[in-house]
């Protein structure tokens, strides 16, 4: 038997010994999961679980823990993956995104950035290497806008020319190498133009108000001139198709109201909203999309959002007071001359005159002795009561809400309350029970402290807050009709207030306060001082309930309004909805020439202007005449200089050979990072013989641009000769080099006459 027993044992011990090595490794790649993935090594934490679960398949908790540590890594190479694309990194981008897909291959945000990334890899790849997806598309992709106008000379125009309408278009087409077709409509009629440093579209703009037409492109190199007219506008104006996806709509309400300022703002006619999709569709004119897609970015902004901090502090004091002796303020005499205790004969003739007349006469009165009568005395009551309670209720909670939305709090119980009762009305026995045929109805009343706010950010950091606070309670129940009624003690403020962010406000007011004051005695003696208290009961009852409300806003979200958002945009006119680009409104600026400086830093603005002949009835002649090399020279010196960090240095900006200068406008530009432009001072060359000299200068550090302008004094003439005429005082801020360089400037003489000067820059070494 022992043999057996022993044979039994090592079996279930080599059983145990084959077990327990996968069972502890389990739990070991368990332990080593969950501590990197407390770490964050989210990626290694995964390995460790899959580990684990190999080791014990059948584990529910290893199983659970696998799926949420392959979510969190997928999510994690997403979030890497996003950040990378947004650094322009798209290849690694697209590697995080594929490490997103293999730690979780069900997660669709994971694909969708992949393929977008892919998109645009493939997008910026030279043609015929595009993705294969891309390049087995049989259709061509669809034209995104009209064509756009890509004249073979962009130099400015100069014409004065009076002519027929057509040949002054095709005027302006033959100088920037453009065709000009015409509308079968377009009437011909003489015109006169007289143009000075416009550009090519601003040259069309100007013959089409003064020939009151309008011109579109219909190829890159090909204008097509169309009478102005409503038909016209439609029949020919190109337009396009949008979709815009908004972002922080909530309400279909919300979209509504925006595709209604659409459609008041721009007459937009083709519109449509889809309100599952969030989105809006249109169809209009270039322009007119333009500006719906400023508006819509303009209002498509997350609504503010702000914390309110609501602190409700309820003080209840009761003190009642009881001290005094109160003897009894009453005594009774009761009178019984038909009393037994006589004699046995008068208690007999008594009791028959008794029975027969209980009225007592004086002649009874005369023989009455003690036991014919009583005396009540009154009770003493001494009474010796203090009682003094304090109670403090404090309700502090935290609400956060969205701009103009209502946020209701509700703490405390809700209450029943009978608001009426009937009967079926059936016949019914005396002996029936009535009460299974009437029917109560209740209504349940919010009892505790209720809060309704409704805020207003305002951009100055300031909260508009509608409020209404209610702080009730339950006091007592009455019967009415038979059911037990609550009675609720209210105290409610509803008013409007604006608060900046952090400002605590206390509401008050809510103020209660209960005196009673009784006292009971005898007469005259309840009066005296200190002997009162022998024969009266003095009592005072104090009771206070105060109520206050404190109101502390937190903004934690406010509109992300940008410049964009702010600024004005020019739309054209009633009639014809237009957008314009900055520099087309602008003169054309000027092609850089090489001034034969050896290092090329030195650049000329020149331009090559169009003169118009002199106009003759018959017509006009034009011609084309290069600009003259300009024989004056703008220079910083010195054009090399060494500084160290700290230092400061003070440069010239100087003018040689030049005649009649008058008013100079420079733009510089530096390395911000290196040096700072910390002051601009007169040189002395245009204020010569005393003159006051205006000088304008506006530094924008961050950008790393100087603009400052002198002019000399009206009716007074130019500045012939060589000189200073700035000086710049420089602070070296950082090491590495940096360029002084002039890059635009606007010399005109006393005549305004533009005056054409050669500029050459200077170079900063700064040292540590």
């Amino acid at each position: 038997m022992a043999r057996r027993r022993g044979l039994v044992l090592a079996v279930l011990l080599a059983v145990a010994a084959c077990g327990c090595p996968k069972s502890q490794k389990a739990t070991m790649e368990y332990q080593k999961g969950l501590a990197s993935q407390a770490h964050g090594n989210i990626d290694d934490a995964l390995e460790y679980f899959q580990n684990a679960l190999k080791s014990d398949p059948s584990n529910a908790e290893y199983k659970i823990t696998l799926h949420q540590a392959r979510f969190e890594a997928s999510e994690k190479h997403v979030r890497e993956g996003v950040q990378l694309r947004e650094k322009g990194k798209l290849e690694d981008a697209m590697h995080q995104f594929q490490m997103a897909l293999t730690r979780d291959s069900s997660n669709p945000i994971a694909a969708q950035e992949l393929e977008s990334v892919r998109a645009q890899l493939a997008a910026g790849l030279p043609e015929g290497t595009q993705h294969n997806a891309e390049a087995k598309r049989k259709t061509p992709p669809l034209a995104s806008l009209p064509p756009e106008l890509k004249p073979l000379s962009s130099s400015a125009v100069n014409l004065r020319m009076t002519n027929d309408a057509k040949v002054i278009f095709d005027t302006i087409g033959k100088l920037s190498g453009l065709s000009m077709i015409f509308d079968p409509d377009f009437p011909a009629h003489r015109i006169s133009v007289e143009l000075n440093d416009v550009t090519l579209e601003q040259a069309l703009d100007i013959a089409c108000l003064e020939s009151k037409a309008f011109w579109k492109p219909v190829t890159e190199n090909i204008v097509m001139v169309i009478p102005d007219q409503t038909q016209k506008r439609r029949d020919f104006d190109e337009q396009i198709m949008r979709t815009f996806y908004l972002s922080n709509t909530v309400q279909p309400q919300e979209l509504t109201e925006i595709v209604t300022g659409l459609r008041q703002l721009l007459d937009l006619k083709r519109i449509q909203q889809l309100n599952g999709q969030n989105a809006i569709v249109m169809r209009d004119t270039p322009a007119k999309i333009a500006l719906a897609e400023k508006f819509i970015n303009d209002v498509d902004k997350a609504k503010p959002e702000v914390v309110i901090q609501v602190q409700v502090l309820q003080a209840s004091t009761n003190r009642l007071r009881t001290l005094g002796i109160l003897p009894g303020q009453s005594a009774s005499i009761q009178i019984n001359p038909y009393n037994c205790a006589n004699t046995s004969s008068g208690c007999s003739s008594s009791s028959s005159s008794s029975s027969s007349n209980s009225t007592v006469t004086l002649n009874n009165l005369n023989h009455l002795n003690s036991s014919d009568y009583t005396v009540t005395l009154p009770s003493l009551t001494a009474n010796a009561v203090l009682t003094d309670s304090d109670t403090r209720i404090i309700q502090s909670p935290e609400v956060r809400m969205v701009d103009g939305m209502v946020a209701k709090l509700k703490v405390g119980d809700r209450v029943p309350v009978a608001t009426g009762s009937y009967s079926a009305g059936t016949s019914v026995t005396p002996s029936a029970n009535l009460n299974s045929l009437i029917s109560t109805q209740f209504q349940y009343i919010d009892v505790g402290v209720n809060l309704d706010i409704t805020p207003r950010v305002h951009p100055n950091d300031e909260v508009s807050l509608k409020i209404a606070v209610e702080v009730s309670s339950v006091t007592n129940y009455v019967t009415i009709g038979g059911i037990q009624q609550p009675v609720i003690s209210q105290r409610k403020i509803e008013h409007d207030i604006r608060l900046k962010e952090g400002e605590t406000n206390i509401l008050g007011g809510l103020f209660q306060r209960t005196d009673t004051k009784s006292l009971n005695g005898w007469p005259g003696l309840a009066k005296i001082p200190v002997m009162r208290y022998l024969f009266s009961s003095d009592s005072k009852d104090s009771q206070e309930n105060d109520v206050l409300i404190v109101l502390t806003p937190h903004i934690i979200r406010n509109p992300e309004w940008t410049d964009d958002n702010l600024k004005s945009v020019f739309t054209g006119s009633e009639t014809n909805i237009a957008v314009h680009r900055e520099h087309a409104l602008s003169a054309p600026s000027r092609e850089p020439q090489n001034s034969g400086n050896p290092g090329g830093n030195s650049s000329t603005p020149s331009r090559t202007p169009l003169a118009g002949a002199t106009p003759t009835a018959e017509g006009s002649s034009l011609n084309q005449t290069p600009a003259p090399e300009p024989s004056a020279h703008l220079k910083v010196a010195p054009s090399s200089a060494e500084m160290k960090v700290g230092e400061t240095q003070t440069l010239s900006i100087a003018v040689d050979r030049v005649t009649d200068l008058f008013s100079i406008p420079l733009l510089i530009k530096y390395d911000p990072n290196v040096i700072h432009v910390e002051d601009v001072r007169n040189g002395g060359f245009l204020s010569g013989e005393a003159q006051e000299l205006a000088i304008v200068q506006r530094n924008d550090a961050e950008r790393g641009e100087m603009m400052v302008s002198a002019v000399r004094q009206p009716h007074t003439p130019g500045v012939d000769g060589s000189g200073v005429i700035f000086t710049l005082v420089v602070k070296a801020i950082a090491a590495g080099t940096s360029q002084i360089a002039v890059v635009q400037v606007n010399a005109k003489n006393s005549n305004q006459k533009t005056i054409s000067l050669a500029t050459h820059d200077a170079s900063i070494h700064v040292r540590p």
